[in-house]
């Protein structure tokens, strides 16, 4: 019998039965055992699948879709989302060599963020894949490279705009920034690479990060389409693609609202032909990362102790800020706030309490839930953080305190 889910809405991302949390169809004590310790991250294929299938459902046919792999570079997930979306966007050397033992055409991969070494530019040229420049010293430096290999680099501007995303979570563009090229710079630089042997692809527009808010959205679409018109006039050759970046956010704390994707997609559809007639033949790309996985993961550690400490309780668990420094409250938030988490053997629970779970370390930071209403939970029990298949394990401290590593499984 299937038992009720939680009021907390992200938990509709995953059934529930017999009070057991299913993740890819399957329950979370056999996983446990199938996976062989704990702790460790799955990744629901299936949840995978559905995401760009809504994207695809609500944003223009026009607009491509691209995977951002930095929210989680995964090799089975970026296998698995490359062959799903249009495009794979990078940011290291490490995540290019994942993504070109993909199918994707190297082509429609994209490589940006600031200081890319020597043998990154090297390699992103020979692989043939589009470098988006974050400063006149690199393009200088891609030309080089570009002759010394005898290879024309593919290359587009990341522009840092003059605006930014407003509601965003984390500010990608406006005012003094170590991303992309200040936008009042760009019609010199522009000038510039016209007498360089690079192959102009057009522009990368990335203004921020986790946005609830459709309107905002909105208005940061309307300005960079105004923007990449401005700036093409300037250009050496037409504008073939143009990355308007991502954004969309998702929700995941009590009293969020899931970002009104339909509002965005139809805001998107009427600014288009314009677009299409200002910059004829140009691929217009979306970025997104967190939007695509971050729902469909969970991170799931094993209670080691109960313990008690002057009326409070608390759950020791195998797991950590060391596996999950976002959980924590330690990667951008502010004022910390909990994630959503659940007993994942005893979801509803036959008896509730307030507890505070917290992993191994030997730090006070060392907290993935602070005094939630959960099931009560024994040794031995698993504790499951939702919203966790995005800058999860890869951007958290694994080698802290030389706890073991946590594994990931794509189910």
């Amino acid at each position: 019998m299937n038992a009720p889910r939680p009021k907390h809405a992200e938990l509709t991302q995953f059934a529930v039965v017999d009070d057991v949390l299913q993740v890819g169809g399957i329950a979370l004590t056999r996983l446990a055992e199938r996976i062989g310790h704990t702790p460790f991250y799955a990744y629901d294929r299936a949840s995978l699948t559905a995401r760009v299938a809504l994207l695809r459902e609500h944003l223009p046919p026009e607009i491509h879709l691209h995977y951002a792999m930095k929210a989680n570079p995964m090799p089975a997930v970026v296998q698995h989302m490359a062959s799903l979306v249009d495009g794979i966007d990078i940011a290291s050397g490490g995540e290019l060599r994942v993504a070109l033992d993909t199918p994707m055409d190297p082509g429609l991969i994209s490589f940006a963020g600031p200081g890319k070494s020597d043998a990154d530019l090297s390699c992103a040229v020979a692989a043939g894949v589009v470098l988006n420049m974050e400063s006149e010293a690199e393009m200088e430096r891609l030309a080089l490279v570009g002759k010394r290999l005898g290879i024309t680099p593919k290359v587009a501007i990341r522009v840092n705009p003059d605006f930014e995303l407003k509601s965003s979570g984390m500010k990608m563009g406006g005012g003094p920034k170590q991303f992309g090229v200040d936008a009042e710079r760009v019609p010199e630089m522009l000038a510039r690479l016209g007498q360089l042997e690079l192959a102009f692809q057009g522009f990368h527009i990335y203004s921020g990060s986790q946005n609830l808010k459709a309107a905002s959205l909105q208005d940061a679409h309307e300005k960079t389409f105004a923007l990449a018109i401005r700036l093409a006039q300037h250009a050496p050759s037409p504008v073939l693609t143009l990355n308007i970046g991502g954004g969309f956010g998702i929700p995941y704390f009590p009293g969020e609202e899931r970002l009104d994707l339909a509002a965005v997609g139809v805001n998107l559809k009427r600014l288009l032909p314009d677009v299409q007639r200002a910059l004829p033949g140009a691929r217009i790309d979306i970025e997104l990362g967190r939007y695509l996985v971050a729902e469909a993961g969970v991170y799931v550690s094993r209670v080691i102790e109960r313990k008690v400490s002057r009326g409070q309780v608390y759950l020791v668990t195998d797991g950590g800020l060391h596996h999950h420094l976002a959980a924590s409250g330690n990667f951008g938030q502010v004022i910390r706030k909990n994630y959503p988490v659940v007993v994942g053997n005893r979801v509803r629970g036959g008896e509730r309490e307030t507890a505070s779970v917290v992993g191994p370390l030997c730090t006070p930071l060392d907290l993935l839930a602070d005094q939630m209403d959960l099931a009560r939970a024994d040794v031995g029990d698993l504790v499951v953080v939702l919203q966790s298949g995005a800058y999860g394990l890869s951007a958290s401290p694994g080698g802290f305190l030389s706890h073991p590593a946590a594994l990931e499984a794509l189910v």
